[in-house]
C-alpha cells in the first residue's frame, strides 16, 4: 500500500459507505411508518442487535452520543417493537438502500467475501456492536450483503476509534465538536469552545485507530489487501 496503510486507504469507505443508509430520509420515513418518533429508529435499529439491554449499555456501545439522548430514544422506542425486530427492520432499510443506490459495476460478492474474512478473524474485545452485527442474519442479495459486511467493519473500526479516544483522555463530546460540529445536536451535546490540544489529541486517536484497524486487516494477504482497497474505492464510486 506504499506509505499509506490499508486502514488509512479504506477509512473513507469503511466509515462512510454503510452510513449512507443510516442517514437516508427513506430510512426515517420507514421508521415513522413503523411507529418510531424522530430519530429513535436510528438508536433502536442500530443497537437493537444488542437485545433488550439498559440504555447505558447502548450508550457504552455507541460511545460518542450523550447518555441522556440515548436513554430518551431507547426508552421511547421500547414499546414500538422488540429490540430484535427493530434491528431486523433497520437491516431491511439497509437492503432497500442497497437496491436503490448501488449499481452492478462492482464485484459485490468479492467485497463481501473479503470483508467477511476480516470480520471473522477480528477480536470482539471492546466492540459489542461489531460482535452483535457480525452475528446477525445476512442479506441474500449480493449488493446488500456487501453493504451489510461493510457495516460490520464500520462498527469494528468505530469501536477501535472509541477505544483510542478514551485511552487518550479525549472527551467524546469534544471529539464530536472537533470532527463533526454540525452533528452536535443529533449527538446530544451542547456547543463549547475547544482547547487547542483537542485537535492534536483527535489526530493521535485517528493514528491509533488506523494502527488497531490495520491489525484487524492483517488477516488479508498482499494480493487481497490490494483487491480490498480497490473494491472499497469502487463501492464508494458506485453509490448514487
Amino acid at each position: 500500500m506504499g506509505a499509506e496503510s490499508l486502514a488509512e486507504a479504506t477509512a473513507g469507505a469503511v466509515s462512510n459507505f454503510s452510513s449512507s443508509f443510516m442517514l437516508d430520509g427513506a430510512t426515517y420515513k420507514k421508521g415513522a411508518q413503523l411507529g418510531f418518533q424522530g430519530i429513535d429508529f436510528y438508536f433502536a435499529g442500530r443497537c437493537g442487535v444488542l437485545g433488550d439491554v439498559d440504555a447505558d449499555v447502548a450508550t457504552a456501545a455507541l460511545a460518542f452520543f450523550a447518555p441522556d439522548t440515548v436513554r430518551a430514544a431507547w426508552d421511547n422506542s421500547r414499546d414500538v417493537m422488540s429490540r430484535v425486530e427493530a434491528g431486523a427492520a433497520f437491516a431491511g432499510c439497509l437492503e432497500q438502500w442497497a437496491a436503490d443506490h448501488l449499481g452492478d459495476d462492482v464485484d459485490w460478492v468479492r467485497l463481501s467475501e473479503l470483508a467477511r474474512e476480516v470480520a471473522a478473524a477480528a477480536t470482539v474485545a471492546g466492540a459489542p456492536l461489531f460482535a452483535a452485527w457480525r452475528a446477525a442474519p445476512q442479506p441474500s442479495d449480493p449488493r446488500a450483503d456487501a453493504l451489510f459486511r461493510m457495516n460490520v467493519l464500520r462498527e469494528l473500526r468505530m469501536a477501535r476509534h472509541a477505544s483510542a479516544v478514551i485511552a487518550l483522555g479525549l472527551d467524546p463530546a469534544d471529539a464530536v465538536r472537533h470532527r463533526t460540529p454540525q452533528m452536535l445536536g443529533i449527538f446530544g451535546w451542547p456547543e463549547a469552545e475547544l482547547d487547542d490540544a483537542v485537535a492534536d489529541a483527535w489526530n493521535e486517536a485517528e493514528r491509533l485507530t488506523n494502527l488497531a484497524f490495520d491489525r484487524d486487516l492483517d488477516t488479508l494477504h498482499d494480493e487481497q489487501r490490494i483487491e480490498f482497497a480497490a473494491l472499497c474505492a469502487a463501492a464508494l464510486a458506485s453509490k448514487h
